[in-house]
């Protein structure tokens, strides 16, 4: 049972994900509070063909938002390359001049660029940063006038409520879609393999090097020449994400951190709202509009309810979930 605190019917911010405008109009019509986007280029960590806004589509959504009440935040979260910080720049500049609501930065450079040149503009740090003491969370605030950051998926709901307690900013937290644990090391594996690098293109285990083999006994999915996971024929094969393979050791095949499994924190709202959360996180920008749609209205849903101090309404997403799995993740346990 969770104790009664002025804070615990606090309405949580539902900020959900946008890949395309079809999506961003989806989400705003299913309850979404803030909608996050990236520009059709690599300044972005979801740098993918098909997905992402030019510049007039960002301007047709921010009036689509804006006219709903609903706010819409750019993602700039990945890290310029040396010497060429032009399209990041201009990614600043383009979402200041049209009018955004925030930017979602992780460069330091990126975050003093637009502390200077656009000082009105809100400043959100990215989980691409990966701030997640006080100290360094606080650096960001007093250095470049930070004003959300978004929590790394690797904290639990008792060290968030600690943190919370030390720093003067508003803090995001992952609620539901993909759970990328971000091990250190798995990300710049895949930029050895593929070439492309998550953080600085935008791009994880691109589908371009994505290859199945049937080799009789097995599946064998890989990235490139590299052997990511091999299937047994009863087993459903999953996209070979680097982060997500499975190792043989003593005899058993276990994953390395979590089996392919979606983070889903409902159940879990009262606790977050008490530990000092400000918004949630809903992850999904390679997703379509149904998903979106789905997603959105049932969190809208259970976040209204908490506010309200009524019961959570009964939510079952599991078909649309990895590995048709539900999990809460680090928020109320380590990793194994």
């Amino acid at each position: 049972m969770i104790s009664e605190t002025p804070e615990t019917h606090k309405k949580l911010e539902l900020v959900c994900p946008a890949g395309t405008p079809a999506s961003l109009r989806a989400a705003i019509d299913n309850g979404a509070d803030v909608v996050y986007l990236g520009f059709r280029d690599e300044t972005n960590a979801r740098n993918f063909p098909g997905l992402n806004f030019s510049r007039e589509e960002l301007a047709q959504g921010l009036d689509y938002a804006h006219q709903r009440g609903a706010e819409i935040y750019i993602a700039i979260n990945t890290y310029p390359q040396a010497g060429n910080p032009d399209p990041w720049h201009a990614a600043i500049d383009d979402a200041a001049t049209y009018g955004a609501d925030a930017v979602i930065l992780a460069d330091m450079g990126l975050l003093d660029y637009a502390a200077r040149k656009h000082p009105d503009l809100n400043r959100h740090l990215s989980v691409q940063a990966s701030a997640s003491n006080p100290q360094a969370i606080n650096f960001y605030v007093e250095t470049f006038g930070v004003r959300r950051v978004v929590l790394p998926r690797v904290l639990s709901v008792i060290e968030i409520t600690a943190l919370n307690k030390q720093i003067s900013v508003q803090t995001e937290v992952f609620a539901f879609g993909g759970l990328c644990v971000m091990a250190e090391g798995r990300c710049a594996l895949s930029s050895y393999v593929t070439g492309q690098s998550p953080n600085m293109n935008g791009v994880c285990s691109p589908a371009g090097h994505v290859h199945y083999e049937d080799q009789g006994d097995q599946l064998v999915s890989k990235l490139g020449t590299v052997t990511i996971n091999a299937f047994a024929p009863e087993e459903k094969a999953g996209y070979p994400t680097l982060c997500k393979g499975r190792f043989k050791a003593r005899g058993t095949v276990s994953y390395l951190f979590e089996e392919p499994t979606s983070l889903n924190v409902v159940a879990m709202l009262p606790e977050l709202v008490n530990a000092g959360v400000t918004a949630l996180k809903i992850e999904g920008r390679q997703r379509g509009r149904a998903y979106i749609a789905q997603v959105v209205s049932q969190f809208r849903k259970a976040v209204d309810a908490q506010a309200d101090g009524t019961t959570l309404p009964d939510m079952n997403l599991t078909s649309i979930t990895e590995g048709q799995q539900n999990t809460v993740g680090a928020y109320d346990k380590t990793w194994r």
